[in-house]
């Protein structure tokens, strides 16, 4: 295997573990308080209504939950690209290897709510500080690693959700489950310290001070006789208030995107169907992640430059779930099923062509930073939806 596949392979590997952790350990949080809660219920129609539908987030504390899901990764998205190169990298993925394998442990010897979402925490801490970090890191190395990063992150949806689903059907508990997922934070271990080549100048271990405007080529200050042609890159580049342009489209598609998954998919349900309404929301979650793989992959394929036109298509899609959940026009589930993948092919390529376009037409020194701040764009959105999904939701429910 030569340089190049391996720091391709690397750094898929290291996007499916980064989001896998997240997204397994985000649904055994969510069955094993939904056994707390049954446990807990002081009567048989309470644990009647706790696991009667088994999969929606309709209470305070699953609303915790996805808030201790979302909140961590924002907070960390949107400050620590100002002060992260003062932390080496080899440091960096150390943290985030311990709390990804603090979340695997607290949930699965979760004895208490509060237990399980500082799990949920922790999960999305790691999340949160790998996908800043291995973003930025992607500009030491060759454009298509790039590539290999988005779609390893679309493949843990897909693989993550696949293998809980395995190992739970097959009997095993969900505290059994996430002790066996615990072989993930070692895979992203050897992915980073034994499988990539990084470049002759890269310091893995050494704490950068000057800043997070930086050269794309060596991580050290830049010498005086170049700064003639940075002069020439820094006209040419976005600054911080550049980044605008790509991380409101992507923030506008990512609201959209999770208004659906979290206020509208649990209410898109046709009783005629041979699949049950638990079922039909599997698949809907199902066919959604795998549109997000198949288009987080597409970047070795084809580029959209213009972000902007997958934000309105994303937010049409958003008026037309709401308007069918009102009036109930759609014919079909299998309808709704090509709706749902077609809203994952649109949030996975507006992720990976927005990380692309900022990697090429920004400038040298402040590539490596751009890459980091970019990132708050999808968890912003995330967590502006998450008020008005869950007012639609209880809306629609109370009628």
């Amino acid at each position: 295997m030569n340089v190049d596949s391996e720091n391709l392979s690397g750094f898929w590997l290291l996007g499916l573990c980064n989001n896998f952790a997240y997204v397994v350990m985000l649904s055994a949080a969510h069955d094993i308080l939904h056994q707390q809660e049954s446990h807990n219920s002081t009567s048989p129609g309470d644990a009647e209504m706790s696991s009667s539908s088994g999969f929606a987030f309709t209470s305070h504390v699953f609303q915790a939950v996805l808030l201790a899901d979302i909140l961590p990764t924002l907070v960390i998205k949107a400050v620590a690209p100002f002060f992260i190169h003062k932390f080496p990298y080899g440091c960096r993925v150390l943290t985030c290897v311990a709390t990804a394998t603090a979340s695997f442990l607290l949930v699965s010897f979760s004895s208490t709510v509060g237990m399980s979402i500082l799990g949920v925490i922790f999960a999305s801490m790691s999340s949160g500080l790998g996908e800043l970090s291995f973003l930025s890191l992607t500009v030491f190395f060759d454009g298509s690693v790039l590539g290999g990063w988005g779609s390893g992150t679309g493949g843990a949806g897909v693989i993550g959700a696949f293998l809980y689903s395995a190992f739970t059907q097959a009997g095993l508990s969900p505290r059994t489950t996430l002790l066996i997922m615990l072989v993930v934070p070692v895979v992203m271990t050897i992915s980073y310290y034994f499988l990539l080549v990084f470049p002759p100048a890269f310091s893995q271990w050494q704490c950068m001070e000057e800043g997070p405007v930086r050269n794309n080529q060596e991580r050290r200050p830049l010498m005086e006789e170049e700064e003639e042609k940075e002069a020439a890159e820094d006209e040419e580049k976005p600054g911080e208030f550049g980044l605008v342009k790509f991380i409101v489209p992507l923030g506008l598609v990512y609201f959209a995107e999770y208004f659906i998954n979290q206020g509208l998919l649990e209410l898109l349900f046709f009783p005629a169907s041979f699949l049950s309404h638990a079922e039909q929301y599997r698949w809907y979650q199902t066919l959604y992640q795998i549109g997000v793989f198949v288009s987080r992959s597409s970047l070795f394929c084809v580029k959209i430059r213009r972000v902007w036109i997958m934000s309105v298509l994303q937010c049409v899609n958003a008026v037309l779930l709401c308007v069918a959940v009102q009036f109930h026009f759609l014919p079909n589930v299998f309808t709704v099923f090509v709706i749902i993948f077609y809203e994952g092919l649109l949030g996975g390529a507006a992720y990976i062509n927005t990380f692309h376009f900022i990697s090429k037409e920004t400038g040298a020194r402040e590539r490596e930073f751009a890459m980091a701040a970019a990132s708050v764009g999808d968890s912003l959105g995330i967590a502006l939806s998450s008020p008005l999904s869950f007012f639609v939701h209880n809306y629609f429910c109370s009628r």
